[in-house]
């Protein structure tokens, strides 16, 4: 299996990097997002390599650098760039472009050892392969291999699952922490491996037999002391010491919220949106865009992917894939969706590991076999257009060219943000969910 995991990482590797060498041969590479003339053109790597660090890569690089001087740029949760920063600090002589990129390269390796740890749990050899395979095909899995936070967050994920799985529950508290210390839906590691602790309890017959309503009441009342006794508690202190820290540099809990009108992307941030509205937006959109336009393109491709991921969480209860991995992916799924647009979901999906699950138990081969070649041929699509539009990854996280970027420049920041407030109403965007 480990000669397997490592033959498909290579080849996810190989494959994408000449995806993009050759789609740079083809259409040159001439980057017009912000900050490329700092970081990555005086890199002086070939476009085709620090192409997989744009958009919020270039932001995670500069937190890694000057820490979050850059305003704004506290919507990026800070683990990622601090690894970032300390392997600069040791490895120094090493360009920050390639460092980000090992790490993240690094992480989704031990990602796919540590999932199929995971797997080995509940199914076989064969299963576990096809699941792998679904996984580093989809469509959008090249965030895996980018400086996006995407690789660590998932191995930290994981991580914590199989800790709570083998009762390793310090190991799997402190992962969890680590996880909320670097994307915001971290916090919903808590929920799910409560779960697990739950079922560690009824192992134990620790838990009170309820009869009648007052039983019941004195249950919740026991499993809620215990739950807060135990190290899964750790959990929220990833996101807390984020909090603590924006509120002594900055002044403000909630400064990773409240930037987000800055990276706007068509949401809504006044009140929640039901995943019906959303789903009878797109459809009028799909009415009122022209066929031919990229905003159509991108909305379908938000679209199909949203519903495919949900059909396919609604298939993992069905199958009784584990609870706790439903529990963390539906509201991973459905709190994007909240703010009223499927915007991102693409990206975001990647963390709905059942979905994953899902593919890899369906009984015909054939079947299996024409999935992974569609999803390998989108693949090699949204990487190659994305380097035709010259903006690799912008397509998927801002579809709708409503990306300002925080500028490095404070005046320029505010200028831009003033204009912007001017022309039209911005609406939070979840950056750095």
């Amino acid at each position: 299996m480990n000669l397997f995991i490592l033959t498909i990482f290579l080849l996810f590797k190989v494959g994408l990097f000449f995806i993009a060498w050759i789609g740079e041969k083809i259409l040159p590479f001439t980057p017009r997002f912000p900050y490329s003339d700092i970081y990555l053109i005086p890199s002086g790597l070939p476009g085709w390599i620090w192409s997989f660090a744009n958009f919020d890569g270039v932001h995670y690089l500069t937190i890694a650098k000057q820490g979050y001087s850059a305003q704004f740029t506290q919507v990026f949760f800070p683990l990622y760039p601090l690894l970032i920063s300390i392997a600069q600090q040791i490895l120094g002589f090493f360009n920050p472009v390639v460092l980000g990129l090992f790490i993240a390269n690094a992480f989704f390796l031990l990602s796919l050892f540590m999932l199929t740890k995971l797997l080995k749990l509940d199914y076989k050899k064969d299963t576990i392969r096809w699941i792998l395979l679904f996984l580093i095909v989809f469509p959008t899995s090249f965030y895996f291999g980018s400086i996006y936070t995407e690789s660590l967050f998932f191995f930290l994920v994981i991580s914590a699952f199989y800790s709570a799985r083998k009762k390793w529950w310090l190991l799997s508290g402190i992962l969890g922490a680590l996880a909320s210390c670097t994307r915001l839906i971290g916090i919903f590691l808590l929920p799910a491996l409560l779960w697990e602790w739950n079922q560690h309890l009824k192992m134990k017959n620790e838990t009170f037999p309820a009869q009648g309503w007052s039983a019941s009441g004195r249950k919740v009342l026991d499993f809620t002391f215990s739950a807060v006794r135990s190290p899964l508690a750790l959990i929220p202190v990833g996101l807390l010491s984020y909090m603590l820290y924006l509120q002594v540099k900055f002044g403000d809990w909630l400064y990773f919220w409240h930037a987000q009108p800055v990276f706007g992307a068509q949401r809504s941030g006044a009140s929640f949106v039901l995943l019906p509205q959303v789903i009878w937006r797109y459809l009028k959109i799909f009415t009122s865009v022209s066929i031919s336009s990229g905003a159509y393109f991108i909305s379908l491709l938000e679209f199909i992917s949203s519903l495919f991921a949900l059909i396919l969480i609604y298939i993992a209860i069905r199958h009784k894939v584990r609870m706790s991995y439903i529990i963390f992916s539906f509201l991973v799924f459905i709190t994007p969706t909240l703010t009223g647009t499927f915007s991102s979901m693409p990206r975001y999906i990647l963390m709905v590991f059942p979905i994953f699950i899902v593919l890899g138990m369906l009984k015909s081969r054939r079947l299996k076999s024409i999935l992974i070649l569609v999803f390998t041929v989108i693949l090699v699509i949204l990487t190659f257009i994305g380097l035709y539009y010259n903006r690799t990854f912008s397509v998927l996280e801002y579809p709708h060219g409503t990306y300002s970027g925080a500028l490095f420049s404070t005046e320029k920041l505010h200028a831009s943000a003033r204009r912007e407030r001017a022309t039209r109403r911005r609406i939070p965007a979840l950056a750095g969910f």
